[in-house]
């Protein structure tokens, strides 16, 4: 199965940086694509942005230009730069994985979630 740990979150001033990390172990299946999420309290979870197995990208619109997916070499490891953070990027965020279970369907796995906190 796919395991996915997030590491990278803390507190920040806004207009600060954060890079997040989500690390993929466990998989022998295709993996269609990675997104990171994120869910304010008192919001649902959202899309941050995501990242295709072949490279291209999408990003939620208030966050592009801000926010950056990225993945090594090897794929085993996904990034998400965040620049400029603002006090209302304040969520946790969370590392998602679209595994291609079966011919016709897939699957999301999840990581455990990383707290990221803009102070203003």
């Amino acid at each position: 199965q796919v395991q996915l740990v997030e590491s990278g979150g803390g507190l920040v001033q806004a207009g600060g940086s954060l890079r997040l990390s989500c690390a993929v172990s466990g998989s022998s299946v295709p993996i269609n694509a990675m997104g990171w999420y994120r869910q304010a309290p008192g919001n649902q979870r959202e899309l941050v942005a995501l990242i295709t197995s072949g490279g291209s990208t999408n990003y939620a619109d208030s966050l592009k230009g801000r926010f950056t997916i990225s993945r090594d070499g090897a794929r085993n490891t996904v990034y998400l730069q965040m620049n400029s953070l603002e006090p209302e990027d304040t969520a946790v965020y969370y590392c998602n994985a679209e595994v291609q279970i079966t011919v016709w369907g897939v699957s999301h796995y999840w990581g455990q979630g990383t707290q990221v906190t803009v102070s203003s």
